[in-house]
């Protein structure tokens, strides 16, 4: 099986103790987002665990702790954000050059190959025009130049959740055409700095401007860190278009402390902090306790190699 660690909110940035304490006990506890009384326990076993992909913007509280995470066998690559935009929009991040340093520090700890940047959302509006956005671009090409072979790029979506940063002109829709300039731009960009650039999630008519279509959970580049064969099935429980393989994400909604203006993982910012206070890195679970007329349903997790 493949974990995801996490679409949902920032592991390696706040829960990296926690993190580790379960990969050493070997079982994780997780609500269904859905319905929070249906807990599932799902093994950390290194023999069924084929793959652990990281979802990041600041990995510095765990660089510290993949010595363990190797030495306990388990195979994982990094999705490392790092956007170029101020405290307005990504108001708990630290500055960018801390962030790059980080990335640095961690790509030259796993290797480029297990350290995927993304760029990601795109946002234009007054400030955020296509041009900053080429110039800002570049920037960060090369500064990462050797440090990263692919970058994701994805656009903006506006959840209904997002209606204040929309009222505040710091969020709009992007048109397919701005979509187009965008990808044209940044081709020619990354072409210089031999940085691959992939789409995740966006129209299909961008694919012929020679940008290809990310899979963030990418069944061939965990056949290469694992080193063998996957029997894995395209997720279902992705928006549209997502060509990610399937994972079981370990992670919790509210809880992630970067403040982003944009982010679809985060209800509401008084949630989080009220939540994090209900964190204890050595419970079984990311938030609070499993109580005693919960249902834990014990996932029948196993390897997806495919045997000769």
């Amino acid at each position: 099986m493949i974990i995801s660690a996490s679409r949902r909110t920032d592991i390696p940035a706040f829960y990296s103790e926690w993190f580790i304490n379960r990969l050493k006990e070997g079982y994780v506890l997780t609500r269904n987002p859905m319905n929070h009384a249906q807990v599932s326990k799902i093994t950390l076993s290194p023999e069924v665990v084929d793959c652990i992909v990281f979802w990041t913007k600041d990995p510095k509280n765990i660089l510290d702790k993949l010595d363990i995470i190797d030495d306990l066998g388990y195979p994982y690559y990094f999705q490392f954000t790092l956007n170029p935009y101020g405290k307005n929009i990504e108001p708990y991040l630290p500055d960018k050059e801390s962030l790059i340093q980080t990335f640095i520090a961690l790509s030259q700890k796993t290797g480029k190959e297990k350290v995927l940047w993304r760029y990601d959302p795109i946002i234009l509006n007054e400030e955020l025009t296509l041009s900053y956005h080429l110039e800002r671009f570049e920037y960060l090409c090369d500064r990462l130049k050797g440090y990263t072979d692919i970058c994701t790029i994805s656009f903006v979506d506006i959840y209904s959740k997002l209606n204040k940063p929309v009222k505040n002109h710091v969020l709009r829709e992007i048109t397919l055409n701005e979509m187009k300039d965008i990808t044209k731009g940044f081709m020619d960009i990354s072409l210089r700095y031999k940085i691959e650039l992939r789409s995740c999630c966006e129209n299909t008519s961008l694919l012929k401007y020679g940008i290809k279509q990310a899979h963030c959970i990418d069944k061939s580049m965990i056949e290469k860190i694992c080193g063998y064969p996957l029997g894995v099935k395209l997720e279902k429980n992705q928006r549209p278009g997502c060509a990610c393989a399937q994972s079981i994400d370990i992670g919790a909604y509210n809880t992630c402390l970067h403040g982003c203006v944009y982010c679809y993982a985060n209800y509401s910012f008084a949630a989080v902090k009220r939540n994090i206070r209900n964190h204890n890195p050595k419970e079984n679970i990311l938030l609070g306790q499993v109580r005693g007329d919960e249902k834990v349903l014990l996932r029948n997790m196993e390897s997806l190699r495919i045997k000769a």
